[in-house]
């Protein structure tokens, strides 16, 4: 019953802490934006991104997905739900900007486990997130940081975000071929009222799901986007934050139909609770494996 009462409490502490790591959603190698004004998108310089991953299957760029620990990947959960017993196949790229040719600054990471939201429902894309836990843990450095993320929808309204961007190397056009080099567009977040009108969702979006676009369209993710992060810059506290998990959309970069992004602030408690179960396992492993051997040898005298 304790554990009960203590685990809310550890999860606001570890989240508050995480919000603050002075290291997180800081790019070394960039400028703010400001200083220089995917579909509709460009190519991304060296390290502008330091916490975009590439997912990839026997290493193959698949999808996408943000750093936000030295052992920790937030993803889509539409990308692992059929994959789920296959991690040993998948592995995490990190520090990279082109997938054929990584350059010295790239990590590699083996899968341990990949934890899908428990609500997860394929059908309506609803909690569409997902966790991927790292076999060794990622080392920082100028191209390779973890972004913050929000804690509460109240926590991200008090961060006075603007300047919105969209990363990934999913298809530069509807049904293309991926990209070579990071992919890069800023856009705006559309309000879910809007998005949910008759000729736009139509009422397809929850609470969970955000959209994020330009209203005449041409500025997008597409497949092969999927996990990929939708940031935003804080003027507040000069960092980014990691507001949206790249979902759905119909199409890729049409009028009236934005792309659909998992809301992370909703999932803040959820990411920190498994955080700490994933930290407790080993050690409560070993406690019941002590006991099992101080049982055993009582039984032997």
């Amino acid at each position: 019953m304790g554990l009960k009462i203590l685990l809310p409490f550890l999860s606001v502490l570890c989240l508050a802490a995480a919000a603050s790591d002075q290291r997180c959603g800081k790019r070394k190698l960039a400028a703010p934006p400001g200083a220089s004004r995917i579909i509709g998108g460009r190519d991304a310089t060296e390290g502008a991104w330091p916490w975009q991953a590439s997912i990839q299957f026997l290493g193959t760029h698949f999808c996408g997905g943000t750093i936000v620990g030295s052992k920790w990947v937030v993803s889509a959960a539409h990308c692992y739900h059929r994959y789920i017993w296959h991690s040993s196949f998948l592995t995490v790229l990190v520090g990279v900007t082109s997938l054929s040719k990584p350059g010295p600054h790239f990590q590699r990471r083996g899968v341990k486990r990949v934890i899908v939201h428990e609500k997860y429902d394929f059908n309506t894309s609803n909690n569409d997130v997902a966790l991927l836990v790292l076999k060794v843990p990622i080392v920082f450095t100028n191209y390779v940081q973890p972004c913050c993320f929000p804690t509460s929808m109240n926590h991200q309204l008090s961060l006075n975000l603007s300047n919105c961007f969209i990363t990934g190397w999913g298809s530069i056009n509807y049904k293309g071929g991926a990209a070579d080099m990071l992919q890069e567009a800023e856009l705006e977040v559309i309000e879910t009222d809007r998005c949910n009108q008759k000729h736009w969702y139509n009422g397809l979006i929850t609470e969970q799901m955000l959209c994020a676009g330009t209203l005449s369209g041409g500025v997008d993710t597409c497949q092969g986007d999927s996990g990929s992060p939708l940031q935003c810059y804080s003027e507040n506290d000069n960092r980014y934050y990691l507001i949206g998990v790249t979902s759905f959309g119909e199409n890729c970069g049409h009028p009236n139909r934005p792309g659909v992004y998992s809301k992370t602030s909703m999932y803040g408690r959820w990411f920190t609770e498994k955080q700490l179960k994933d930290r407790a396992s080993p050690h409560v492993l070993s406690s019941r494996l002590i006991l099992v051997l101080i049982f055993a040898a009582f039984t032997l005298f």
